[in-house]
């Protein structure tokens, strides 16, 4: 017998107005599973999860969590918890009084109430911060906080709606493996939504790409990234070149397109090109090439810089060279593919 999912949403519905927000959406979220839902900015993604959270009332459909339909039901009623990227921690309040407000709500008695912060505080590596205040911590850590302060109220789902928007870089993918790191050990479903498609493909069990109120597409990131099952998916997850050939249109990723050396022959039943480079850019570890090809159109190409220098890749420009890839590397397009304008 198949496990009851955590989140199953049916026939999903929102507008405002005349625009359909959320235009009909079905999905299964599994029990334990990180699921991040990706899009960009008016795809319906947040919407989505402000109906579950409770936060929005859908026009049409059913939401259930745990195989209960809560379609109706206030927030506080749900078996969920929501982080934000705004953290909306209390600044008067400590640490340790922040994590444990929930709680207090729910008249959790003191003993427990102070156990729970405890674990709550170490699984997020903020033990020994409870007595500072938010105003003396790190984006970071505040962050950390928020999570605690969800954590701790053992919620079915954790919702978090573009949590590490707010941080540098550099942070916010030292964040990204923590949270992944984090989720594993609470165990609880982590319900992920950002415009970030790196996030999406590092913390991630399964990915739903949104595209205009509805999803385009759902799978593991490797299976979304290697396989677009549409023009769409293919430029917004990632970099992919959009390939016409004998009336069919395909996708290819810049990493999967080979440079051949002088006089180095293509391996057996390879596609190959041959054209121009148009451009250079040297990013460190990579370099990007834009070729522009004999027969016309523009391939962009990713190669590893092993043991080039900026000089050496940036006098590839106006060279002519060859380019192969296997078959099955590129991805067919079908005929119903949604493009975003």
């Amino acid at each position: 017998m198949t496990e009851t999912p955590d989140i199953r949403l049916r026939a999903l519905e929102k507008h405002y107005g005349d625009v359909a927000a959320v235009d009909g959406i079905d999905l299964d979220v599994a029990r334990g599973e990180f699921f991040t839902m990706l899009g960009p900015s008016g795809s319906g993604k947040t919407t989505t999860l402000r109906m579950i959270a409770g936060f929005e009332r859908p026009d049409a459909g059913a939401i259930e969590l745990a195989g209960r339909d809560v379609s109706g039901l206030p927030p506080y009623d749900r078996p969920v918890n929501t982080v934000f990227q705004d953290y909306a921690l209390f600044p008067h309040m400590s640490v340790q009084q922040n994590v444990e407000y929930g709680l207090l709500v729910k008249r959790v008695p003191k003993n427990e109430r102070a156990t729970r912060v405890t674990e709550a505080l170490a699984m997020v590596r903020l033990h020994g911060f409870g007595a500072r205040k938010p105003s003396q911590l790190s984006g970071g850590q505040r962050q950390r906080v928020a999570l605690a302060r969800a954590i701790v109220n053992r919620p079915r789902v954790l919702l978090l709606d573009e949590p590490l928007g707010a941080l540098d870089l550099k942070l916010r993918q030292e964040m990204q493996i923590e949270l992944k790191q984090i989720q594993q050990e609470v165990g609880i479903t982590f319900v992920y939504v950002t415009h970030d498609q790196e996030e999406a493909l590092t913390m991630s069990d399964r990915i739903a790409v949104f595209n205009r109120g509805r999803i385009e597409q759902v799978g593991p990131p490797a299976e979304v990234y290697e396989h677009p099952e549409s023009e769409f998916i293919a430029g917004f997850v990632g970099v992919s070149n959009v390939i016409e050939r004998d009336g069919r249109r395909s996708t290819i990723r810049p990493e999967k397109i080979h440079v051949l050396e002088p006089g180095e022959q293509p391996e057996a039943g390879a596609n190959v090109e041959e054209g121009t480079v148009r451009d250079v850019s040297y990013v460190g570890p990579v370099t990007r090439y834009h070729v522009a090809l004999e027969r016309g159109g523009e391939l962009q190409v990713l190669s590893q810089n092993l043991e080039e220098s900026s000089s050496d890749v940036l006098a590839w420009k106006g060279r002519r060279l060859r380019l192969q890839w296997r078959p099955e590397h590129e991805s067919a397009i079908p005929d119903t593919g949604g493009t975003d304008d």
